[in-house]
C-alpha cells in the first residue's frame, strides 16, 4: 500500500459551487471517493486549509508519514515563499495540481513559486489532474511501498 497526502489550499473547500464554469460542479470529497475506488492500493489522506501556515504544517507532517504529496495550493502557488521553501526541503515527491489552466487565465497566475520545487505541475485537466498525479507518482516518482 502507498500513502499519499492530497492537500488543497484556499477556497477549494468551495468546489462544486465556486465558479463552476472554471472549476466544475463536483465537490472534492465526491471526487475523492472515486479516486479511492480507482486506487484501492492507495491510502489517501486528505486535508484542506485556507490558512498558509496550516498548509506548511501539513506538508512538514506529511514528510514524516506519507510517501508522496499532491498539492493544490491554489492562489498561494503564485505568492507563497513559505510554501516554496517548505516543499524544497521535503524528502518525498510533491506534484502540484491546478484544476484550471493557469496559463489561460490572468497573467499573475502564469508563474508558480511552488511549482519550481515540485516533481511536476499538472494544470488544466480539471479534477482529473489529481488522477494524473497519482499515476505519475506510482509510475515515475518512485513512491515507496508501506511495509
Amino acid at each position: 500500500m502507498h500513502r499519499i497526502l492530497i492537500l488543497n489550499g484556499p477556497n477549494l473547500d468551495l468546489l462544486g459551487t465556486r465558479e463552476p464554469h472554471i472549476y466544475g460542479n463536483r465537490s472534492f470529497e465526491d471526487f475523492l471517493g472515486d479516486l479511492r475506488t480507482a486506487y484501492p492500493e492507495m491510502a489517501f489522506t486528505y486535508a484542506q486549509s485556507n490558512v498558509e501556515g496550516e498548509l506548511v504544517a501539513h506538508l512538514r507532517a506529511a514528510s514524516q508519514d506519507q510517501d508522496a504529496i499532491i498539492l493544490n495550493a491554489a492562489g498561494y502557488s503564485h505568492t507563497s515563499v513559505a510554501l516554496r521553501d517548505t516543499i524544497a526541503v521535503l524528502k518525498v515527491p510533491v506534484v502540484e495540481i491546478h484544476i484550471s489552466n493557469i496559463h489561460g487565465r490572468e497573467d499573475f497566475r502564469h508563474r508558480t513559486l511552488t511549482g519550481a520545487v515540485c516533481a511536476g505541475v499538472i494544470t488544466g485537466f480539471g479534477l482529473e489532474g489529481y488522477r494524473l498525479a497519482v499515476d505519475h507518482l506510482l509510475r515515475r516518482a518512485g513512491v515507496r511501498s508501506v511495509r
